[in-house]
């Protein structure tokens, strides 16, 4: 699979520089980690699954979780099982696919993870992983033996994304102590911890909160605290790191604004755009683009989405622009390795070589996944492209 692969290969010839690079699920744990992408949110209750599956696949979608916690009832968790055991069968089944999403099951308890991986027989060739909610080391410990006992029976890798959400985490004075158990968890279990996603929703409802369209997790002073506090515990660049995703976008179109649309309308005219323009901003999108944008800022890579229309915005943004790699790739090059200050060949910045180091590595892991922009392409033909038809 690879990102804008639902794009003719003329056309990604015509939008990068480099084209984005093709993954499979068997690929490094590092590359699945970048490549993660807008992972898509799906009740495991839909009679349709398996179609929904390949549907989204068709459209651009490279990672989806199949969800038996809060977006079903408790009264139809068996039922959810046992359709994802038959939805996993049927999709195992189909000659005609072609590429599938990573695919990872939200659970609600650590039994569940052995259960089902049992249940789906041969169809667990499908699976990548598990979603762990309400993650802290006394109840996440649990879930990642699980996942290894699981992992050795079948013979099938299987990687963990723990959810943080919990109270304690949010709560200041439990946070430091509460991120430190997290970290001793997933640090033992580091090679099977594909992600770390963060559970904004729950956040705000400890406090009765719930950001509004033309705000983003970062304007909830609360939240972005917490936020700030997880990248740098558990997201840090010196090899003691995960990768942390963005939080769930919650909107899909907007009844009336308060403030300003936060998207300019020159990057619109100039790609004669003017009518996507406003039909991000009738869905609520310039929201969602701001807050990749903060999310990216803050040291984030990817994001969970709820609905299939936020998929190709986080997939546009993530594109490396040319100018992001060509500052990358002069950084990390073999003669600046002993430091220095370098004018950017865009001539409009200075790049430090040391400082900028983890920014570039970091930068060049995207471009690999994502793919590198042409020098004269900008998020809105990105954005146009990656729409499905």
């Amino acid at each position: 699979m690879r990102h804008f692969g639902h794009v003719t290969p003329e056309e990604r010839q015509r939008l990068f520089h480099q084209e984005p690079g093709v993954f499979t699920s068997g690929s490094p744990a590092r590359v699945l980690a970048a490549a993660l992408g807008a992972t898509l949110y799906s009740p495991a209750t839909r009679p349709t699954l398996a179609d929904d599956i390949v549907k989204q696949a068709s459209r651009g979608v490279v990672s989806m979780v199949l969800c038996l916690e809060d977006s079903i009832d408790d009264s139809e968790v068996e039922d959810a099982e046992e359709n994802l055991v038959r939805q996993f069968t049927a999709l195992a089944e189909r000659p005609d696919t072609g590429e599938l999403p990573l695919l990872f099951v939200r659970v609600r308890h650590p039994d569940q993870i052995p259960d089902l991986v049992r249940r789906f027989g041969p169809a667990v060739r499908l699976l990548s992983g598990f979603v762990m909610p309400k993650f802290t080391e006394e109840r996440g410990t649990p879930f990642l033996e699980a996942l290894a006992a699981a992992e050795a029976d079948s013979g099938r890798r299987l990687f963990a994304m723990p959810v943080l959400e919990s109270p304690e985490l949010l709560y200041r004075e439990s946070r430091v102590e509460t991120l430190e158990g997290i970290f001793r968890a997933v640090d033992k279990y580091r090679d099977r911890v594909l992600a770390l996603r963060l559970g904004v929703t729950d956040f705000c409802s400890s406090y009765g909160l719930r950001r509004a369209p033309d705000m983003t997790a970062y304007d909830v002073q609360v939240v972005a605290s917490v936020i700030a506090d997880v990248v740098n515990m558990l997201g840090r660049a010196d090899g003691s790191g995960f990768t942390v995703t963005g939080p769930v976008w919650e909107y899909f179109r907007v009844p009336e604004r308060m403030f300003k649309p936060q998207l300019r309308r020159s990057p619109f005219l100039e790609g004669e755009a003017e009518e996507l323009r406003e039909k991000l901003l009738e869905h609520a999108m310039d929201g969602l683009l701001r807050e990749i944008a903060l999310d990216q800022a803050n040291g984030l890579m990817g994001k969970t989405c709820i609905h299939p229309s936020h998929v190709t915005p986080v997939h546009a943004l993530s594109v490396v622009s040319h100018e992001e790699f060509s500052d990358a790739q002069d950084i990390l090059r073999p003669e600046s390795g002993g430091g220095g200050v370098l004018r950017s060949a865009y001539t409009n910045k200075m790049n430090e070589v040391k400082p900028h180091r983890a920014w570039a590595e970091r930068t060049l892991l995207r471009a690999e996944v994502f793919g590198v922009a042409r020098e004269d392409i900008g998020f809105v033909e990105l954005l146009t492209a990656g729409l499905p038809e």
